[in-house]
């Protein structure tokens, strides 16, 4: 079975840091970072440095998939791109959306259950609606397969931030019974009901032979 992919372009490992002397130290907003340590804190930055160092992006999705790489200076990155662009496997520039981190570092690890629709436990097609209404503005209905029903199908090739990926996982019926939001390098934020809200790869064992399909909302 070949591999899921999309267009995003994005590689496979975060961007490199400038080349400094094994004694030398930088601090990127109050965090303190060692060439060749991994970022362990868990000081939340302010992420008014971030939205400054982004392209002025407020959570609506770039329809040309492109970045004013000039206005991005990777020292100034907050620590929620730090941390998920490790999490996903980007380079930490692609990562502008401030809103979205933002959204899902909130969620992260909220425990699922079928119905919920609250900070205590959550279902998929609820948690795609709090994505979409507070990172896109857009209302979505409740099940996964009215979402489905709703959404314009859209090649797998050309997803973008923002679109909705969509599983049977379920029962002999081949409705959808799964639904996550797209964010970038095959990465798709999601509430699972193995570990709740969550991040997974398109290309993973579990997912690749249970997708059926990409969409996205139009307004």
């Amino acid at each position: 079975m070949s591999k899921l992919t999309s267009r995003d372009n994005s590689t496979a490992k975060a961007a490199p840091a400038k080349t400094t002397t094994s004694q030398q130290r930088t601090f990127l907003d109050q965090i303190e970072v060692t060439p060749g340590s991994v970022v362990t804190t868990g000081h939340k930055a302010s992420t008014t440095n971030a939205n400054k160092a982004s392209t002025g992006n407020t959570g609506k999705r770039n329809n040309t998939g492109t970045t004013d790489m000039n206005a991005f200076n990777i020292e100034r990155a907050g620590y929620l791109q730090l941390k998920y662009a490790v999490i996903i496997d980007a380079t930490v520039e692609k990562l502008t959306n401030i809103p979205l981190l933002e959204t899902i570092d909130k969620w992260w690890g909220t425990k699922y259950c079928l119905g919920g629709n609250t900070e205590n436990c959550i279902d998929c097609s609820a948690f795609t609606q709090v994505v979409m209404r507070d990172v896109f503005n857009t209302t979505l209905p409740r099940t996964a397969q009215e979402q489905y029903d709703n959404s314009e199908k859209i090649e797998l090739a050309d997803l973008q931030e923002g679109d909705l990926v969509f599983f049977h996982t379920t029962g002999r019926n081949r409705d959808i019974t799964h639904v996550g939001v797209y964010l970038l390098n095959n990465k798709f934020v999601h509430a699972a009901t193995s570990g709740g809200v969550m991040i997974s790869d398109l290309n993973e064992k579990y997912w690749q032979p249970r997708f059926r399909g990409a969409g996205r909302v139009v307004k």
